[in-house]
Parts: structure tokens; sequence; C-alpha cells
């Protein structure tokens, strides 16, 4: 495509974003007010949807006594606490969840691994269309560390974020690692994580595809309840799927 047939660059935002909700669960070991790297590499992203107009709540999960399990409420399960009870809300009304890890031994953080089991707890509720609770919400993911398992630790999770009904939009990861092995974090004077480019674009990639993703979702009503509800597919529904196999319109080759 030559030059003069591309269609120009859109020089503003092509929607407004003011009544969407985002919340941000930052995964690290570390308790609140102790430095995270990874909430210094959310911090951009959280301020890039701030500044236009997006409703943004963060919280690290470590910080809340929830519960192990799969379970929506595990004090019905043998557990004295569970925190997850109260955050739950927080989730369950945000149009865009952002997930954040550090690396460990090239693998998500424990902390991760327990927000995708409580998230799978819940996944069997439906939403006011009967699609079960995740559709028509969109979902991203940032890693920082110094060890390599960026792609690796999106790969397991933005799976498991789609499988329970999250739109999972382009480019829906970035990260940042410094050298392998011992050095200095992302937030750490002198890393370059913060002036890192490629870091800061696939960042940047990852907000707006979520916004634009997000906006597209709620304006059109969520995913067509069509083909995707539990209840209607109980009472016999099939949308389709009990047609024939062989059926062939009429001139359709058989040997196709």
């Amino acid at each position: 495509m030559s030059d003069s047939s591309r269609p120009p660059a859109l020089t503003s935002p092509p929607a407004d974003y003011g009544d969407l909700r985002a919340v941000y669960v930052n995964c690290t070991l570390k308790r609140s007010p102790q430095l995270s790297h990874t909430q210094g590499l959310m911090d951009r992203s959280i301020a890039l949807m701030r500044s236009h107009g997006v409703s943004v709540d963060s919280l690290r999960l470590v910080d809340h006594d929830v519960a192990l399990g799969v379970y929506p409420d595990m004090r019905e399960h043998g557990w004295e606490r569970d925190a997850w009870v109260d955050l739950w809300p927080r989730v369950r009304d945000a149009d865009i969840l952002v997930v954040g890890t550090p690396l460990w031994l090239g693998e998500v953080s424990s902390q991760l691994r327990v927000l995708i089991e409580r998230l799978y707890a819940m996944s069997g509720m439906t939403n006011e269309s009967g699609q079960y609770v995740y559709y028509g919400k969109t979902a991203g993911m940032l890693v920082t560390g110094n060890e390599d398992g960026v792609k690796h630790s999106a790969m397991s999770t933005l799976y498991a974020l789609q499988h329970i009904g999250y739109t999972i939009p382009p480019a829906a990861d970035a990260g940042w690692i410094g050298e392998v092995g011992p050095g200095p974090s992302y937030l750490d004077e002198g890393s370059g994580g913060p002036e890192n480019d490629f870091t800061n674009r696939n960042t940047t990639f990852m907000t707006w595809n979520l916004l634009h993703t997000a906006r597209r979702l709620k304006d059109a009503g969520g995913i067509p309840a069509y083909g995707n509800v539990r209840e209607q597919w109980s009472q016999g529904e099939r949308w389709g799927f009990d047609a024939n196999p062989e059926y062939r319109q009429p001139g359709d080759d058989a040997q196709n």
C-alpha cells in the first residue's frame, strides 16, 4: 500500500471512555507500603487510563486475607476468614481487569494463582443476559522481574481469563525484565525499566486496546446473548448444533 493510499492517522481518541471502570490487581508478594516494582509498571497504565476519565480501582491481593479455594465464600468450607467476599464486587463491577505479577523462577507469583482460582470460583455466576458473569468484560496483564517468563506467564494467565469469559484484545500483555539473573529491578536507579521503549510501547498498546475493546463491548451491550446462555441450553435450545452434519444444500459437492 502506498503512503498516499494509507488511511490518515488518528490524532485524538476515537471515543469517550469516561464511563468505564477498571480494576488493577497487583499480585506482588509485598504488602503495602513496601515498594512493588510491578506496581511501578502498573501505575504507568493506570495513569494513562485516568487521564482519559476512566474510574480506576487498584489493590494488592496480598494486603487482604483471601482464603485459598475455588468456592465463592470459603468461610462455608472451613475457613475462618475470606476477604474475597468483599473484594469480589470491586472485580465484578469493573469493565476492565488488569492483573500484574512479578516473576519467580520464570512463573507467576503464588498470589496470581490465588486470584485466578478465586475468579474461577465465581465463573458459574451469570450476568443480566444470562451469560457467564465475565462476558462483556475485557482483561490484560503486566509483568516485571529479573528472569525470563513474561510471555510464558501471559500465555497461561490470559488463557485462563478468556476461558472464564473475559474478552482478550490484541497485544493484551506487556512486561519488563532486567538482565537475566541478579540485578536491578524495574524501579531501581539505573535499571532502565521506566525508560525502556519496548516496555513503554507495549504497555501503551495494551492499555489502549483494553480501552477500545471495553468501549465496543459496552456500546454493544456486551457479547450477543445467542448461542452462549447456559439456562437456555439446559432447557433444550441448541442454536443449530442439532443440525445433521451430513445435510447438504442442493448442488453441493458431496465429496467436499
